[in-house]
């Protein structure tokens, strides 16, 4: 599955603005998502819950893979296809390999995020599925974290052959720098959540990439 994937949106409830989780779910959806993520920090995980429960079916007739950020157990419970975890909650809550997880025997797959290389290979040898390289431009998504610009997406073109994605204030804009350091598979937050029309936001992501990495 991961192979094929190129574009990674995000159900987040920092940028709901007041929209239903399942609307913005099936829009990204119609809009050629490939994977999408349930992230809300912050809220209560019976909140968490329930936003994964509706998403779920969502994402599941699209034929769309949903990853769960931060919560296993929430992954396992509703079917959700991945789990996303931090450095912070993984490697700081002792963890050293995926399959130390209990989720992991459940069939949940996971990916890692890294802001450095070093982050970078301890997280390969760890066993996910993926891991993120970013944020590679600031972010109002995560404001504080500092941006790893494009030399490590660099680096990670040249060094990791596991499925990675660039994170981090990339937009329509800017894609093509990404891609020139050697991305071709990104996630993307705020610039399709925050445009008019979420669907048609994909829809351009989506092709921009493609014809960035010469795609057919």
């Amino acid at each position: 599955m991961i192979p094929r994937v190129s574009l990674y949106t995000f159900v987040d409830a920092a940028y709901l603005h007041g929209r239903p989780p399942k609307a913005i779910a099936q829009a990204l959806c119609d809009g050629g998502s490939d994977l999408i993520q349930l992230r809300a920090k912050g809220l209560p995980e019976s909140q968490v819950r329930a936003m994964a429960e509706e998403i779920q079916p969502i994402t599941r007739a699209a034929g769309v893979a949903l990853v769960i950020n931060d919560y296993p157990d929430i992954a396992v419970d509703v079917g959700a296809e991945y789990c996303h975890l931090g450095q912070e909650d993984f490697f700081e809550s002792g963890k050293t390999q995926i399959q130390e997880l209990a989720a992991s025997a459940k069939g949940v797959r996971f990916g890692l995020s890294t802001h450095a290389p070093d982050q970078a290979q301890r997280a390969i040898a760890a066993g996910p599925n993926y891991i993120a390289i970013g944020p590679v431009f600031p972010t109002g998504t995560k404001p504080s974290a500092r941006p790893v610009t494009l030399e490590y997406v660099r680096w990670a073109g040249i060094h990791v052959t596991l499925p990675w994605f660039a994170i981090g204030g990339i937009t329509l804009e800017n894609l093509p720098e990404v891609v020139e350091a050697g991305a071709t598979r990104i996630c993307v937050v705020s610039a399709i959540l925050n445009a008019p029309d979420i669907t048609q936001a994909c829809q351009m992501f989506k092709n921009r990439l493609a014809s960035a990495i010469g795609s057919p």
